[in-house]
This record gives structure tokens, sequence and C-alpha cells, in this order.
């Protein structure tokens, strides 16, 4: 083991002022700190399928001596005077002074007075590739140094040090002896560390380093960023603060430290839940049985049983009608997959919060009973930007205040961008689709979704921008050979063939026709229900269920209706004579609050979109599934007015629906949650009911429906929407003629909505390639930086480090809007629009009081303006909210006693009943 000098130990890491008390890191210390926390989540937390991944070209013993280098050379280059006269963050120029005093007693001469006009240039994780770079370790592995604060250098620092020399050795010429051992000093303490970090991992020579490709390199980048985290918290975030990598005294030294206790102690504190160990699950015993208390429906059964023949599983894809049991289906498919797989977590992914909210505490549920089985504690997070408003969810224990086994727990070190790290997951697809996008830190997604089997539910008919990352993310998980389910009721064949097109590139390269193995005809294949799977490289399709559903059958009656607002209420009243419970579906806000009003005042009245406050969301969703759901005591007469949110996931059951024109998967969606369930129906209504409206005409939708829905679809649904449909067996034959280009023939007057929806799906599909990562490469090459993870999150055009909002807005080709709090700010003082003084609640409390505002309202040439407005307003009355952690950047909007506000050209107004609303001012008022 390479001897270290007196002049490496005092080299430090880390430093802080705190309370009068100044406190360090040595930097060999954190180097030995990370080399031994990457060591343990390679041989520990990292599953089973990621360890194969890592060790499919190399033994698992070089693998793992890797992976202690980069852990240890990752901060390599903080030993550079460029690093070395870094000023504290806080500026205590004491504490910076007593630091390099050290540092000069150890012969580091000058150092306290030496002018680096351009140590920028040399922040320390490039410093680090170019000190690897000129001792000869590969170009896919110091990009990895480079890389760990998140994005890796567009290309090799070869020149760094010739260009920057005073950076790495304190003078740019040696003009004298004295100057060249001060250049000779700064050389020694880096080889030495470099000879100490190849010794320590178990190298003999720079020359036994691999060449890794470049998937490889992104899971190792996302290991190392994980463990460089893990190794830089002092402490856990619990009410005890307890102690991970904490900072030492000034007057300590390296030598006063126990490593290997340091070590062990941070790793206990940290390490609070348990590792699921997936089981094979028996089907000679019902697994839903078991698992909810039911017996498995037949089509429930055919698929679990199809599944578990299966030797190499890669993509699932469940088509199967609304309401029966998919959910279900797919998590018996996720204990199959991570057995058969090496995963072991899950990520759970739904369209919208709301969804997403619904799903967690069936998914909790689920945990629950695993953790019970194997008697351990398993972490869970739910990934949406208000999951810190979810009271299921933050009624979760945390994992440091749980002692007995057996439960689902929290834990908050993960969070953040460190949430997906977490094993079992629960939020919106944006978080799988951001697996495409360029952005700071990527890495870690690719890391927390490389270890997990992928559920995506209600995958339809995505649009063709999002649809693009949608695919890039399956071909990534693809090349991790990590297992997706997709579960669709309304899936268009030419999706589901791209899915499995997209997965078989990733795992196996791009050569499918070639070497795939597939059913005659399976592309075209329209049997409903349809289970395909991917196993190793042979598509494999049941479609034979003959006997097998006991599903009810639907006949669907479909009326056009042409009326006005008052016309539709009055439909809805006059099939409501009897009782009964009528769903109107619209596509905007705007149009949902219209209607809303309209309802009278005697008729019970439910409203849900997305312009509700969080907390009047979240009830709306909870009495809505009470009033309607399965097993619910049913009102007497009600109506429901709602936007898309009422087509996805939330299990409730209109006698009768109303819904503006859509394409034809998301028509059959809304249907499905008509007649959902087997009760007793008021007579006139005993038989389902369709009503849609905004058909003006063969090819007139009205500009609002126009404007969200490509013509083209809605000229092609009003085509094929027949006055019965048979539900569920038409679903598929409709849904594939819209989708199909092969159908275009058959229809008239198509032209020249096809040549715009065309044109508008290159355009989006142009747009969603401008900050979409690459394809994997998979080639290894010494001389070609495409094979290494150089340049992987670079565009041309500008960076983004985007926050949640901003980077879902990206994923979906969503226009950015704002977000406020809403406080009713009087002269008797600021109260929460229930009521309550805002002094007299819990912070989180007027954090959960947001809405967003209409896109209207912000729009792109004059949002600037409006922030800059809200901001004076907020810091004016609210200026202590930005000490608050809940409250800090958050915008507030003033209403007045009426819950009114003005905000530029608008007037808003928000009830309780039917959401924020807003209309333009009038010059004259």
């Amino acid at each position: 083991m390479v001897i270290l000098t007196g002049q490496v130990t005092s080299l430090w890491a880390k430093k802080r002022s705190k309370d009068g008390v100044h406190s360090w890191l040595p930097l060999i210390t954190h180097l030995i700190d990370a080399q031994n926390t990457i060591n343990w989540l390679f041989n520990h937390w990292l599953s089973p399928g990621q360890r194969r991944l890592l060790t499919q070209r190399f033994s698992e013993d070089k693998v793992e001596k890797l992976v202690k280098f980069i852990g240890f050379t990752h901060d390599i280059g903080k030993a550079t005077p460029a690093f070395q006269t870094k000023r504290s963050f806080d500026e205590d120029f004491g504490l910076d002074a007593e630091l390099l005093e050290m540092l000069i007693r150890q012969g580091f001469t000058g150092l306290d007075d030496v002018n680096l006009s351009d140590s920028r240039k040399s922040q320390h994780a490039r410093a680090g590739e170019a000190l690897l770079d000129i001792q000869g370790v590969p170009e896919s592995v110091t990009a990895i140094i480079g890389g760990h604060h998140g994005r890796p250098e567009d290309s090799p620092q070869t020149q760094q040090i010739d260009i920057y020399t005073a950076n790495y050795l304190q003078l740019d010429v040696a003009k004298s002896e004295a100057d060249k051992m001060i250049q000779k000093n700064w050389q020694n303490v880096q080889e030495q560390l470099f000879k100490y970090g190849l010794s320590s991992s178990g190298y003999d020579s720079v020359g036994e380093i691999p060449d890794i490709n470049q998937p490889e390199a992104v899971l190792l980048e996302g290991l190392l960023i994980m463990a460089d985290w893990l190794a830089s918290s002092e402490s856990l975030d619990n009410p005890e603060n307890t102690p991970l990598f904490p900072l030492i005294e000034l007057n300590q030294t390296w030598s006063d430290i126990d490593m290997s206790g340091r070590f062990r102690n941070a790793i206990l504190a940290w390490y609070q839940s348990g590792e699921w160990i997936p089981a094979q699950v028996g089907i000679e015993e019902d697994p839903y049985q078991k698992r909810w208390g039911f017996d498995a429906r037949p089509v429930q059964k055919a698929m679990t049983e199809a599944i578990e023949k299966t030797t190499d599983p890669g993509m699932v894809i469940i088509e199967a009608p609304m309401g029966l049991g998919k959910t279900e289906i797919a998590l018996v498919a996720a204990e199959q997959l991570a057995y058969k797989s090496g995963c072991d977590g899950i990520f759970m992914g739904l369209p919208t919060q709301a969804t997403s909210n619904a799903m967690f505490e069936r998914v909790e549920q689920w945990l629950n009973k695993l953790a019970k089985t194997q008697n351990d504690n398993f972490d869970i997070k739910l990934m949406h930007g208000k999951a810190a408003f979810n009271e299921d969810y933050q009624a979760i224990p945390n994992a440091s205040n749980v002692d007995d086994l057996g439960s689902v727990v929290v834990n908050s070190w993960f969070s953040g961008k460190k949430s997906i790290l977490s094993k079992f997951t629960v939020g919106t697809i944006d978080n799988f689709l951001l697996l495409g996008l360029k952005q700071k830190h990527l890495f870690l997604k690719h890391l927390g979704f490389s270890d997990k089997v992928v559920i995506l539910d209600e995958v339809h008919a995505y649009d063709a921008y999002m649809s693009q990352y949608l695919y890039k993310a399956v071909e990534w998980l693809g090349t991790y050979h990590v297992p997706i389910v997709i579960l669709s009721a309304t899936l268009p064949k030419n999706r589901r063939n791209a899915l499995l097109k997209k997965y078989y590139k990733g795992k196996y390269g791009k050569y499918f026709k070639k070497n795939v193995v597939a059913p005659t005809h399976w592309q075209d294949n329209q049997a409903y229900p349809l289970l395909s799977i991917f196993d190793g490289k042979e598509i494999k399709q049941i479609t034979d269920f003959s006997g097998q559903s006991d599903q009810k059958a639907l006949s669907l009656q479909v009326t056009r209706v042409k009326a006005d607002d008052e016309g539709i209420i009055q439909s809805v009243l006059e099939n409501l004579q009897g009782g009964g419970v009528a769903g109107i579906i619209v596509n905007t806000v705007k149009r949902a609050q219209t209607l809303a009003q309209l309802v009278p005042q005697d008729v019970s009245l439910m409203v849900l979109h997305s312009a509700f406050l969080v907390p009047d969301r979240v009830t709306g969703e909870r009495e809505l599934e009470d009033a309607i759901g399965k097993h619910a005591k049913r009102p007497d007469k009600m109506i429901v007015i709602g936007t898309q949110v009422l087509e996805q996931s939330l299990d409730i059951d209109f006698d009768v629906m109303y819904t503006d024109i859509a394409p034809m998967d998301l028509i059959l969606q809304r249907a499905g949650r008509l007649h959902r369930h087997n009760i007793e129906r008021p007579r006139k209504l005993k038989n389902p009911q369709l009503y849609v409206m905004g058909i003006n005409g063969y090819g007139d939708y009205g500009e609002a429906n126009e404007s969200i829905y490509e013509k083209y679809l809605l000229m092609k649904t009003d085509h094929y929407l027949a006055k019965t449909i048979q539900l569920p067996s038409d679903i598929s034959r409709l849904v594939q003629a819209v989708y199909d280009s092969a159908t275009d023939k058959l229809i008239d007057g198509l032209n020249s909505a096809k040549e715009t929806f065309e044109t508008d799906l290159e355009k989006e599909e142009n747009k969603a390639k401008v900050f979409q990562i690459e394809a994997p490469n998979l080639t290894v090459s010494a001389f070609d930086d495409d094979t290494t993870i150089h340049g992987w999150l670079s565009h041309s055009q500008r960076r983004i480090d985007l926050d949640e909002q901003r980077a879902n807005a990206a994923v979906r080709d969503i226009q950015e809007t704002l977000e406020v709090i809403l406080i009713k700010h009087t002269n008797d003082g600021d109260f929460l629009l229930t009521g309550q003084n805002i002094n007299d609640v819990p912070l989180i409390k007027i954090a959960q009081q947001v809405v967003r505002l209409p896109l209207a309202v912000t729009p792109s040439y004059r949002i600037d303006k409006i922030i800059s407005d809200l901001e004076t307003q907020t810091s004016n009355y609210y200026p202590n909210w930005q000490e608050s952690r809940w409250l800090r950047g958050t915008l507030a909007l003033s209403m007045n006693k009426d819950n009114t506000a003005q905000l530029d050209n608008w007037r808003l107004h928000y009830s309780p009943k039917i959401g924020l609303s807003y209309e333009r001012e009038t010059e004259n008022e």
C-alpha cells in the first residue's frame, strides 16, 4: 500500500464555519469514505439484475475493482491549488487562513500568495478527469470522474493541464529551482493519491483498468453520484440528526479518525429498510386470493399463468377492458418478473397526480403484505409535485422511527433528485419520460429505474411529442434488461408494435426483423383481451380467452347531441327525472365551469378538474369515490361534471354519460365509467347511454375541441362512432380503425385534416429530439467519444437544469404556467379561503392552498411581468415565507373577502364548488 505523506493528508475536501466553530474534512478521508460507500452499494444495494448487467462482459471482481477506483478518485481534482485556495462557502476568512497555514506548514510554499486568474476553468470534477487522463486511464472511465456532479464534459480533457498549468501546479512556468520544487510538490501529492487509489482498489497498474461501454458508464456514474452524496451527508434529516459522515474539528487530523468504524456506523444508520428478495409466484394456489382475498378472474388467471411460463421476460403488454383488474395482474406480474430478472423494486407510473394518489394506496397495501411475508421493512415513495400534501403518504412512518419489522416506511434520505432511488415508487408518468430528457443528474434516474420492474398504467395514444420520450425511455430500459409492464384498455396496434420494437432495439440491437421470432400477422392482431410478451427474442401473444371472460357485456347506445349549454343541462335533467347519476366529461376547465353554473340549485352537483386548490381537489376525489365508487351508497340524483381527470383510474360509476367529442380511445375510456359495477339502475337508465357533444357536423367540432385534439382523429372517430357499441368486444376494433392509416381510404374528406396531422406529427417529433438523449451505444472504443458519456447531456441550444415542474412540462410539451397560493387578504388579517387565520395554521397547510393559473391569464409574453408583480406582493405581505422550507419561493395571490382578485387584465374568482374561474376585465371597468 502507498504510504501517504503529511502533504497529502493535510489537503482538505470540505470546510465549514458554524456558530464560531471551525470544522474540516481531510481529502483522504472523503475519498476513502466514498470508496467504501460505493463498494458497499455495489455489493449490497444494487439489485442482482444491475450487478448482472455490469458483470456481463467482466468478472465481478474486475467490476468491483473499477467501482472502488472511481469511488476513490472521484475528487482527486481537489488535490490542486485551484481547489485548495477556494474560499469557504460562508466566506469565513479566518477558517480559510487556518487551513492555508496548515498546508504551508506541510511545504506548500507560497500558497497564501497565489493568484489563479482562471481557477474556474478547472473546477475539481474537470480537474479530476484531466489528472486521470495523464495517467493513462481509459476515457470511458475518466468521463465518469468529470461528470460526477451531474453533467459530463463535452469532450475529453486532454489539453486541460497544458492550458491551465497553474491551476494544477500553482505556477504556469517554473523559472527557478524553487519554482520547480513548488510544482513537484503538487505532482507528488497527485501521484500519491492516484497510486493509493490504484492499490486500494486492487490494481497493480493502470493498464488493468478496463474500457467500458456507454450504458455501463451511465449506471456507474449514477452509482458514483449516489455514493458521493451519501458520503457527503453529515447526518440524517431526522429529529436526532443521526451522524453519518461528519466533519472533524480543526485541531484533529486524519490519523485521529477510525475510518472503518466511521463507515460502519454511517451505513448502519443510513440503511434502515430491507432488501426485497422476490420469491417465485406459485400458481398452484391462487395468488390473487393470497394477496387480495378474492379468487382470480379467468382472464387474470390465464395471463398470470402465461407470464409464469416465460424464461427471459422483457416487455409485457396487457390489453384488456376497463374494470377487469389489470392492476392486480400487473402487481402479480411484478413479483414474477422481479424473480426472473433480478429486480428488487417497482415503479408504478400513471397519467396524473390524481391517478397516482389513487394507485398509491393500492400499491402500499400490496407492499405491506410483501413486507410482512419477508418480515422486513420496505421503503416507498410517492413521486409527484404534491406528494407532500397526500395525507396517506405523510402518515407512513419514517424508517428511523420504526423498530418493528414487516412495515412500509419512508426513508427521508431519498428525497428530491434521490427519490427514484427508493426501491418502491408510485408517481406520474413524467418520471419515466424524464429518462429521455437531457437534464443534470439524469444518471440518478437511470440508476433508479434500472433496478425496478416498471409498470405503466393507462398507456393509450399519447401525443407524438410525449411518445418520443416514451420510446426513448423504453429503449434504454431494454438496454438495462428491465422488465416493463404496459397496461391499456385502448391501445392502438401501431403503438403496441412500436413499443415492442423499441424494447427489442434497446436489449438486442437494431436487427429486429432479422432476429425476432413472432407469430404470423402479430403486428395486425386485434384480439381483445390480448397479452403480448417479449420472452427472450420471441414475441408471444395470448389471444384465446374464449369462455374465460366473466365480464358483463354492455350494449352502449350512442347519441350525438347538438345543443347549446342550456340544452345540454336540460337533456341531462330529463334523463335524471327518475333519479340516477349523470357524468359530463368535457375537454376544458372553462366549459366544465360554464355547465356547472347552469345546474339548478336543488340538484346535487360535484365538479372535478385541475383548477381546484389541492385540498379541495383531494377532498373532491374522495367524496366522488365515496358517493359513486364500488360499494358506495349512491345518491338518488346527482350530476358530476369534470374534465379528462374523470376518464382515468378513478373507480366510479355513472348511470348515464355525456362527453365532448375526443379521439376514439378517450371516448371509450370515458365510457368505461358507465355502468361499471353490477348494481340496480333507475328504470329509465337501465341501458347504458352515451351522449356525444360537440359534433356540429362532419368535420366541424368547434374551435376549442379542435385546438386540443387533431381534427383528423376527430373526423375518423366521428366516422366510426356507431349508434350502438358493444363493450368490450368493439373496443380494439374501433381504436385500430381510428389509428390505422390504412383505413383512411375508406373515408371521404380526410385529405386536408390528414395533411395537417402529418405536418404537426413531424413537427412534434422533431421538437422532442432537441432536448433528448441519444439511443444507447453499446460499442466500446478508445478512439470514439460517442461511445463514452462525453457530451451525453450536451445540446446545441441552451443547457436546461430544470426543476421538477419545468422538466415535467418539457416532456409533456406544455407551456409552463404559474402556481400560486390563494390567501384572503383583508383589513382584519390574512386567512385561508376556508376562513382560518394563517397565523393559526401550520405552514404546510398554507403551502397546500396552491392552484395553477389558467394559461390564458399567464401568456408567455406577459409572464415575466406577472411573476414580478406577484413576487412584490408576496414579499410585501408575507416576508417570513422565505424562511420556511414549505413556502420559500412560492407566490401568493391575494384575494378579497369575496374570494376575488385582479391579476394583470383578468378578474379571478375562487369557489370551492367550481374552482378557479376567470374573465377578462373590460376597458370601462
